[in-house]
């Protein structure tokens, strides 16, 4: 019987006009694709690399190329744990496996993972791209009718016009903010009882991740989200006293077996979870379906903000998204 065989595919696809956060915009997704085939069965799982944690396309996509040979020689997500880092390419390959291990078994992901029941439709938020505020509140005024939960990109000053322009806009939705550590702690201080009065109901990763500990025993007024500042479950201990919400991505814990595993010890540990993403396909949403029932907040919108995403893809109506049919994921 011939070996599994590991391929490594790098794909782009266009983002809806462009993407913007603290730290720059792109007008692209790129993604690294592993692809683990056993004979008749396929199993696929994607990943984002991510420039901030010191990734990129190649390097993603050569260090799953050099575990072909450990693929071959019948490599489970046990030893994968072991193999590579968390990051991009161990989530890639760890969803790969788990998809396989399900189109080989007929036995659903959900089911082999454990969780109590099938899962369910999710509502996720919509992001909206830093900009200026009044085409930050256009597309509020379009979205809001469908998406009654909306994410904001912010950026330091300026910010407070940001939310007041999305406020007066959609005066019925519910809001979060996400500075990707593009705040500083004067900022924070000043924005946050505003942001407060404006109905925001958390504050994302504020400060830069190797600054967060001068958030140590402050009790402002809005829940604050650790993002950036929130890898696998080893971070979370440190994040005690410091942030109420967590961000559990699987391209940070190194794909879903961390990442189920993050969100049980992150709820055990009192915090509530958010489930987010980076801009990606269907294919990277599939497997966060899992993490993200009961979490508290669901950020999963990476294709809606894409101009095509690959088919088949996860059904969505509105914030509210499908599981994955089975011939997309697990």
């Amino acid at each position: 019987m011939p070996a599994p065989r590991l391929t490594v595919l790098r794909e782009t696809f266009p983002i809806r006009g462009s993407f913007r956060i603290s730290r720059g915009a792109k007008t692209e997704a790129a993604v690294v694709v592993a692809e683990v085939i056993d004979g008749p069965h396929r199993g696929r799982g994607e990943c984002v690399p991510y420039a901030r944690y010191g990734e990129s396309v190649e390097g993603v996509a050569a260090a799953l190329e050099a575990m072909a040979g450990a693929v071959a020689g019948g490599l489970d997500r046990a030893g994968l744990a072991a193999a590579m880092p968390a990051g991009a390419a161990r989530n890639a390959l760890d969803c790969a496996l788990w998809d396989l291990e399900a189109k080989r078994s007929g036995v659903p992901v959900w089911r082999a993972a454990g969780l109590a029941a099938a899962p369910g439709p999710l509502t996720t938020c919509y992001t909206l791209s830093v900009d200026e505020p009044e085409a930050m509140a256009a597309v509020a005024r379009e979205r809001v009718a469908r998406h009654p939960l909306l994410k904001m990109k912010l950026t330091g000053e300026g910010d407070l016009d940001r939310v007041r322009a999305v406020r007066a806009a959609a005066p019925a939705a519910r809001l979060v903010v996400d500075a990707n550590e593009g705040w500083t702690l004067d900022q924070l201080d000043r924005f946050a009882p505003v942001l407060a009065g404006l109905g925001v109901e958390m504050i994302e990763q504020p400060l830069p991740a190797g600054q967060d500990e001068a958030l140590r025993g402050v009790r402002g007024p809005v829940p604050l989200g650790a993002d950036e500042s929130c890898h696998g479950p080893e971070s979370l201990e440190r994040l005690r006293g410091l942030y109420a919400v967590v961000n559990v991505k699987l391209d940070k814990t190194g794909g879903l077996t961390d990442a189920l595993a993050m969100k049980r010890a992150a709820e055990a540990m009192g915090f509530d979870v958010m489930v987010g993403c980076m801009v990606a396909t269907s294919l990277a949403m599939a497997p966060a379906m899992l993490v993200g029932q009961g979490a508290r907040y669901v950020d999963l919108d990476g294709p809606l903000l894409l101009a095509e995403d690959r088919a088949p893809g996860l059904v969505y109506d509105g914030a509210a998204v499908q599981p994955p049919r089975p011939e997309l994921w697990g």
